[in-house]
This record gives structure tokens, sequence and C-alpha cells, in this order.
């Protein structure tokens, strides 16, 4: 991508600052991507099958020159404000303290657990699914005859919980990450503004909502133990993460979340 065209897509009237920081990634179901740049960048970008297949050299060459050239954009800006990006002091040991702190956390640790308990769920009903995650031609004979709207719902469900699946660990350690940094870097005067490791947990916790009411609809269609105890785990991470994050739910997404003026 050539530089002039990363910047006018990026002077787009419409764009909302940061949007993408603090959504699901289902670009598909959503209604805000007219306001995305990250959206505009990939349509812009990868609309053919070649430049979206990332098994295609193709999609890496594009990739990274998207890299290159936002690089470069982020290097004229700090110029033109007088930063020295080279001056910016990064210590891996910090960083890598961090990661495994944040990979060491009891509610990292009880996300990762749960994408190993959906995995093994999908494993043991793979015959009843004929391999993939949609109901299969013997979901009648085990769940009773079902109208076709009921079928959707289930294999609705089953996307739903697929989606989030691992998602939801990805934004915890996200928000833990940040939690750690901002606990070791307190600014005076910081306490009114919104913080970003609130933002990761709210959208973590999000997925759980989603994920926990899929399930209820899945235990439905098909009722056995190993549901139940998937959902009581997810209950209890949802309760860890609201404790120690108290302030996620409240916090505004851009372009996702509106404020209460009358609260």
């Amino acid at each position: 991508m050539e530089k002039f065209k990363l910047k006018e897509i990026n002077k787009k009237k419409g764009f909302i600052s940061g949007i993408f920081n603090y959504c699901d990634r289902w670009c598909e179901r959503c209604t805000q991507t007219s306001k995305c740049l990250n959206y505009s960048i990939v349509e812009e970008e990868f609309s053919d099958p070649e430049s979206s297949d990332i098994h295609n050299e193709v999609f890496w060459k594009k990739l990274s020159g998207i890299f290159e050239e936002t690089l470069a954009l982020l290097k004229e800006k700090a110029e033109a404000e007088g930063i020295d990006l080279d001056a910016v002091n990064l210590d891996e040991e910090d960083d890598r303290f961090i990661m495994e702190a944040a990979e060491g956390h009891e509610v990292s640790r009880a996300a990762r657990l749960y994408c190993a308990m959906v995995e093994d769920w999908f494993n043991k009903m793979e015959p009843l699914f004929g391999g993939g995650d949609k109901a299969g031609p013997d979901f009648e004979s085990h769940a009773g005859k079902t109208e076709g709207t009921e079928k959707d719902d289930l294999e609705e469900a089953l996307e739903v919980v697929r989606w989030y699946q691992n998602q939801i660990y990805v934004k915890l350690m996200r928000a833990i990450s940040g939690l750690i940094e901002e606990q070791g870097e307190p600014s005076e005067g910081m306490e009114q503004y919104a913080r970003d490791s609130d933002g990761s947990a709210k959208v973590a916790l999000i997925g759980i909502d989603q994920s926990i009411a899929a399930w209820e609809i899945i235990h439905t269609h098909l009722p056995n133990p190993d549901i139940r105890h998937v959902m009581t785990h997810l209950v209890q991470l949802r309760k860890r993460i609201e404790s120690d994050f108290p302030d996620a739910r409240a916090f505004i997404r851009p372009g996702f979340d509106r404020i209460d003026l009358n609260s």
C-alpha cells in the first residue's frame, strides 16, 4: 500500500478514533464498519481472494507493506512533533516480566482452561456435528424432532461459542498486561480517566455474556452435565473479572457505548 493511499484512507471523514481497540473483531456482524479505519484498510487491500488467503504469498506481501507504511507514517508524525522514536527505551526484561505475570494470573489461567473445555466438548460432540460445528444429520436423533428455526438457533449458538472461545483469553491477557503496566507507572491526576485495561476487560466480559447465553441455548437442545460445568466455570470467571476490574462495565467504548447523562 502506498503511503499516500494510507493517508487518504486515514483522512476519510467519520472514522472513530480507537474504535477497533475495544471490539470483538466480528466485522460481519458489526454496524460500525464504516467508521472503522482498520476495516477500511482491510477492505481496500484484501478484497480479492488471493490477498485475503493467509496461505498465499500475496497476503503476506500486502500485510508487510501495510506495516512498513504505517511505521513510516508514525515516524513522520513523531518527527513533526519532535519525538525521537529511537530514543524510546524498550526494556525487554520488563516486557517479559509483564507477559509472564499476565500468563500466570488466575484470570488468564481460568480463561485458558475455558478454551480447553470448549475444545474438549466439541471433540466429544464431533459425531453429532459431522466433523464440523454445525448440527449434523444425526442431530434430530439425539435431540428429538426440531423445527428449522430451532436448528438455526443451535447453529447460531455454536458459532457464537466458537467465535469467543479464544478471544476471551486474548482480551484478558491484554487487560491484565495493561493493569500491571498501569499499576507500575502511576500518573498523578490520571485517576479520572478511563483505563485501557478496563476497555479490554469489558470486551472479554461481553464475550462471556454472549457465550453463556449461547451455551444456554445449546443446553436446551443437547442437555448434558458437561455444558453446565462449562457454564459454571464461565460464571465464576465473570465474577472474578468484575472483581479485579470493577470499572470495566462502565467503560465507554468509542462508537459502541453511549454515555448515560442521567446517571
